[in-house]
């Protein structure tokens, strides 16, 4: 089963072969991160194995930034995950909006908030389950176009598939394509080497959004060709908007209607409701997650779930959560 990854900039695809009841390889075996460089290769045809079933999960915001919030500096990285059970251990695919750049190079852009993570938190990450780390947002260039190159070189080094950015916005726009063979163990992955982030079709300050782009949907039916599932990332909104605007719900239709099977969105740190267009789930807004904890409303999250199933039917539904000190989402029991 070819599986696609489309983060608001660059998409991603995954090949899922057969699926058995065998333990799961340890996550560190699943995939095999490949080198990126500014051809683009072409992606295997989708599968025609038989497809198994397959558990995904998506975050809202994560910062990894110890100065924004000090409590990973004193508790230690694994603190950001370890209220979760490890259940991104435990799934196929885990994608989490990145909310910052992991550098060492210090050179703030000027703006309100700018971030930069701690490249060293990157390890914990990917022992949590972490496999894909989305830059496509609003801080992923606060320390320039060299932090977010090193940022990147950084999350690949930590196993992690860095996208939604590039040295050039063709590389940002690009799909770019993993292998999961058996369904339970990786084989191989192949990622491009950004400098450059979009987000699409985030909104101005006004609340106008910038129309969605030809190449955006492009990338879209890109992967939907060359993938049985195509899962999309996107930055968008009005921040601390509960519910998303129409535009939005238009956008989400019309990636739907270019080969979109799931949605994961963000930008406006509140939870917002998931719905569903075509059989296919729109989760429009995932709040923030790894994040301090300012108000009750900007802490209660969730993670979102999909199941992909044999036949390729798919079904999503929220895990509430809550940001129960800076920096420390937890499970509801109720999730």
């Amino acid at each position: 089963m070819l599986i696609a990854l489309g983060i608001a900039v660059g998409v991603l695809a995954y090949l899922v072969g057969r699926a058995d009841d065998e333990r799961r390889a340890p996550r560190a075996h699943r995939h095999h991160l490949g080198g990126a460089g500014p051809a683009r290769p072409r992606p295997a045809s989708p599968s025609a194995e038989p497809k198994g079933k397959l558990l995904i999960h998506g975050t809202g915001d994560v910062s990894l930034d110890p100065t924004y919030i000090p409590a990973l500096a004193s508790n230690g990285y694994g603190w950001a995950w370890s209220g979760l059970d490890g259940l991104f251990r435990r799934d196929d695919l885990t994608v989490i909006n990145h909310e910052c750049p992991s550098t060492d190079i210090v050179a703030p852009i000027v703006k309100q908030f700018v971030f930069r993570c701690d490249p060293d938190a990157l390890d914990e990450a990917r022992d949590a389950g972490v496999d894909v780390a989305n830059l496509a947002n609003n801080h992923g260039f606060d320390q320039g176009p060299e932090g977010l190159l090193d940022s990147i070189r950084n999350i690949r080094r930590a196993g992690i598939m860095p996208i939604g950015a590039g040295a050039s916005q063709e590389e940002a726009d690009a799909p770019a394509y993993v292998q999961v063979k058996g369904g339970r163990s990786g084989s191989s992955a192949s990622a491009r080497s950004p400098t450059r982030t979009r987000r699409w079709p985030t909104a101005t300050r006004s609340g106008r959004p910038w129309a969605t782009t030809s190449r955006a949907l492009g990338a879209i039916r890109e992967a939907s060709a060359n993938a049985d599932l195509v899962i999309v990332m996107i930055h968008w909104g009005v921040e601390l908007d509960t519910q998303p605007r129409e535009y939005q719900v238009e956008e989400g239709h019309r990636m739907i209607e270019a080969g979109a099977d799931v949605i994961f969105g963000s930008h406006a740190h509140r939870l917002q409701p998931m719905d569903t267009y075509e059989g296919k789930p729109i989760f429009y807004g995932l709040g923030n997650f790894v994040w301090p904890r300012f108000s009750a409303e900007g802490s209660t999250t969730a993670v979102a779930q999909v199941v992909v199933r044999p036949d390729g039917s798919i079904s999503g539904r929220l895990l509430p959560a809550t940001i129960v000190s800076d920096g420390h989402p937890v499970l509801n029991a109720s999730g």
